[in-house]
C-alpha cells in the first residue's frame, strides 16, 4: 500500500512539473510575439466593439444646402392667447409687411399663418435673410432703432403666451418658396430627426422629391442650424383637405415612393404636423 502512495505522490509531481513547464512555454511564445502583432490583434479585438467613424470633409450643412445663394431663414413659433388673436392678427398686419417692402431691411416675409389643425391658437412666421448671418445681424441692429416695430414687440408681449424660433437652411434640392395666389392650405410636417441621420435624410428625400412635384405642392424645405437641432421642416400648399388627401395618395403610385418612405421612417424621432391657413398680409396666399 506505501508504494501505491509513493507512485501516485510521484505521478502527480511529474503532472505539476509538465503543467509548469508548459505554462512557461506559452508565456515564452507570448513574450516572443512581435508588438506590432500583438497591437494588431488587439485592434482588431477592439473593432469587434467600436463603431468606426468615417472622417467628414465638410459639415452637413455645407453639403445639404444651397451653395449658389447665401439664403438664411428664420421660423417663429407665437402662442397668443385665444382672447388675443384677432388683435394679434391685426398687428401683425400693419407692421410685418412694411418691413417686408422696404429695401432698407435685407429680408422678406415669407409667409405668415395660423394654425388651423395642429397647436391651436398659434401664429407662424418664416422670414428669409438674403446673405445669410451677416443679413440677419443687419436687420437686428436696424430694427432696434425701429421706433414703429419696437411699439410692435412691446404690444406682441401682451398677447403671447409664449414663443419660440429657430434659424433654417434649405435643402439644395427643394424649391426656393416664392409668393403664390391663393386661396390654399398650406402644411409644416416638422421631423425631429436621430442625431447624425441628417445626410442620410438628404440623400434619400433629394430622389423623392420628385414624385412630389406634380400639383406644385412643393413649397420648400429646410433644416435647423440654431434652436432645435437636427430638426427638418417640409412646406407643402394645397387647395384643400380633400386635394391633400389625393395627392398624397397619388404618391405611393409612383414606384420609387414606397422605399424613400421605408429608409427615412427609421430616422425620425417624432413628427408633427400642422395645417396652416395664412394671414392677409402673407406673399404665400
Amino acid at each position: 500500500m506505501a508504494t501505491r502512495v509513493l507512485h501516485r505522490s510521484f505521478c502527480g509531481l511529474s503532472e505539476a512539473k509538465n503543467m509548469s513547464g508548459m505554462k512557461g512555454q506559452v508565456a515564452r511564445f507570448s513574450r516572443g510575439v512581435p508588438a506590432c502583432n500583438r497591437d494588431r490583434e488587439e485592434s482588431w479585438f477592439k473593432s469587434l466593439f467600436v463603431r468606426k467613424v468615417d472622417p467628414r470633409k465638410d459639415a452637413h450643412s455645407h453639403l445639404l444646402a444651397k451653395k449658389e445663394e447665401s439664403n438664411l431663414y428664420k421660423i417663429q413659433f407665437h402662442n397668443v392667447k385665444p382672447e388675443c388673436l384677432d388683435s394679434y392678427n391685426k398687428l401683425c398686419e400693419g407692421v410685418l409687411p412694411s418691413i417686408h417692402a422696404d429695401t432698407y431691411y435685407p429680408c422678406e416675409l415669407v409667409g405668415t399663418w395660423n394654425t388651423w389643425y395642429g397647436e391651436q391658437d398659434q401664429a407662424v412666421h418664416l422670414w428669409r435673410y438674403r446673405g445669410g448671418y451677416p443679413a440677419l445681424t443687419e436687420v437686428m441692429n436696424k430694427l432696434r432703432n425701429n421706433k414703429e416695430f419696437m411699439e410692435y414687440r412691446k404690444e406682441r408681449g401682451k398677447m403671447l403666451l409664449s414663443r419660440r424660433n429657430q434659424l433654417l437652411l434649405e435643402f439644395s434640392f427643394w424649391n426656393e418658396p416664392v409668393p403664390r395666389p391663393g386661396p390654399n392650405i398650406y402644411e409644416l410636417r416638422s421631423y425631429q430627426l436621430r442625431p447624425g441621420t441628417m445626410i442620410e435624410w438628404g440623400n434619400y428625400w433629394a430622389r423623392a422629391i420628385r414624385y412630389r412635384q406634380h400639383n406644385r405642392e412643393a413649397v420648400g424645405g429646410f433644416f435647423s442650424q440654431i434652436g432645435s437641432l437636427y430638426m427638418v421642416h417640409h412646406l407643402w400648399a394645397y387647395k384643400d383637405l380633400q386635394s391633400r388627401e389625393a395627392t398624397r395618395n397619388a404618391a405611393w403610385h409612383h414606384e420609387g415612393w414606397n422605399e424613400a418612405v421605408y429608409y427615412t421612417v427609421p430616422l425620425i424621432q417624432h413628427m408633427e404636423s400642422r395645417i396652416m391657413i395664412p394671414m392677409k398680409s402673407s406673399p404665400l396666399l
